[in-house]
């Protein structure tokens, strides 16, 4: 039976946590294998053997369900996109909550150098509408290759949508629900275009109603998966902040645009910048030059790398001599090396004292 169908029963059977799952697929290296046990062995502590039983017990229906959904996928030229392919999310992957499985339909790589998410209040107010349009006008011209990802939910996120898409900028939207529906339904034509220059993006089965807790644990996607988190608008309290919190959870970068502090929509972006959450930015200028991410305006110059390094330590250099800071996602993208082989290297050159860490995820070359 395909590794895949067996991924998908893994992370969705009852009684046992995604985290618990997506532990028991790193250990045994497969939804396969963990399947495939006779019986759970007795070196595992007790709270993980109780899973197992549990696994052995119900396998037969959960199964038959991840089957359904596997041909489902299958005719709509959906991708089930596992942990352990090469296409998932690297740094979605260092997420100690990642999915073990996501459903995908679209045509962007999900794992490019420049992955931003965008997100904000539902009531966006004609200041917002502003912000989303001039932003991603800057945005094309100076990040071209940038993947934007929002929740294509009213507000922000669907302004944030089309503009990506009137400016050529691919966008993903990461549903709370399967992909068999569009939520809410007066977003369709928005996410068909999107699945032409951009896509989809779940963890969800189809058949799964778009519940309130769904909204919140899809923004732990939204924020696991980009390199930085923008906040445009957003109340003292909301879906956005859950985001903006959740990407500082895991180092990566956060902004927020500022607001009048009289304006309700302001309160939430001008409390995380006053809490030193996020960075102040008023155009994607600031935010390209805070991220480090100018264009090298002279290719050509390249620095003179260490002789004593190994070949792969070498390309990290070479790198990060292109740029004056890079996210660890970039490195990943740009060496074509595993997600844990640059985590290794970048830990060995630090010691060696040829790679400084930077605040929000980022690494420089030191001169």
């Amino acid at each position: 039976m395909n590794e895949k169908i067996y991924a998908i029963a893994l992370s969705r059977l009852s009684g046992i946590s995604l985290a618990a799952a997506l532990q028991l697929y790193k250990y045994y290296g497969s939804a396969k294998a963990v399947f495939e046990l006779k019986e759970p062995p007795e070196d595992l502590s007790p709270r993980i053997r109780k899973y197992l039983v549990n696994i052995l017990t119900h396998s037969t229906e959960v199964i038959k369900r991840a089957s359904v959904e596997y041909d489902f996928c299958t005719k709509k030229n959906i991708r089930i996109i596992t942990f352990n392919d090469d296409d998932y999310p690297v740094l979605l992957k260092t997420c100690d909550d990642a999915p073990l499985v996501l459903f995908y339909k679209g045509e962007a790589q999900l794992n490019v150098p420049h992955i931003i998410s965008v997100v904000g209040t539902r009531r966006i107010t004609e200041y917002g509408k502003d912000i989303c349009c001039n932003f991603c006008n800057d945005l094309q011209r100076l990040i071209p290759d940038a993947l934007v990802v929002s929740g294509l939910a009213y507000g922000v996120d669907i302004h944030i949508h089309r503009n990506c898409l009137s400016n050529n900028i691919k966008t993903i939207g990461v549903l709370a629900h399967g992909l068999d529906r569009i939520y809410p339904s007066l977003h369709r034509n928005v996410a068909i275009e999107m699945i032409d220059n951009g896509g989809l993006l779940t963890e969800y089965l189809t058949q799964t109603q778009p519940k309130p807790e769904n909204f919140v644990r899809r923004n732990r996607i939204v924020a696991g998966m980009s390199a930085a988190t923008i906040v445009v608008e957003s109340a003292e309290k909301g879906g956005a902040l859950i985001t903006a919190r959740l990407a500082q959870d895991y180092n990566r970068s956060v902004f927020a645009f500022p607001g009048r502090i009289t304006d309700q929509y302001s309160q939430g972006c001008n409390n995380l910048i006053r809490d030193n959450i996020a960075a102040v930015i008023t155009s994607a200028n600031d935010f390209v030059e805070m991220m480090g991410w100018q264009k090298i305006v002279n290719k050509n110059i390249q620095r003179q790398l260490f002789p004593d390094l190994s070949h792969e330590e070498q390309i990290i250099c070479q790198l990060l001599s292109q740029n004056d800071r890079k996210q660890l996602n970039q490195l990943v993208v740009e060496s074509g090396l595993s997600i844990s082989i640059v985590t290794s290297l970048l830990f060995e050159l630090e010691l060696k004292g040829v790679v400084k860490p930077m605040p929000g995820g980022l690494y420089r070359l030191l001169k």
